[in-house]
């Protein structure tokens, strides 16, 4: 988030917006990680999260995606306030992902690695 900050502050739009999405992916990652669970896509690391967690819990990541791509291609003038935003959201989803894999059992693990399998 440091690194988001600093570009954001540095008027580095693209830079910040890509500091932002690869912050929550990490998150995300880490919980994956955390049960047991290995995938190397991001959409697919999505949806996983999706399925165990609901909607909810990654639906600032999904916006933060297709943000990420346009300010990739398609960055406009006049985003600042946009990508201000966006970093508040994002260390909300970071923390919450934080706090989450912090209190996480081994019961809960379980039945996580269970419903992700059942998912097959």
């Amino acid at each position: 988030m440091l690194r988001a900050e600093k570009d954001l502050n540095d008027k580095d739009f693209l830079w910040a917006t890509v500091a932002i999405y690869y912050s929550e992916y990490y998150a995300l990652y880490s919980f994956l990680q955390r049960i047991g669970v290995k995938c190397e896509n991001h959409a697919c690391s999505i949806l996983a999260t999706t399925l165990l967690l609901g909607e909810d819990k990654t639906k600032t990541i999904n916006q933060h995606k297709g943000k990420r791509i346009d300010a990739q291609y398609y960055m406009k003038v006049g985003q600042e306030n946009k990508v201000r935003l966006m970093l508040q959201e994002a260390k909300a989803f970071v923390s919450n992902f934080d706090e989450l894999i912090s209190n996480l059992s081994d019961k809960d693990i379980i039945c996580y690695r269970e419903s992700i399998f059942k998912e097959r």
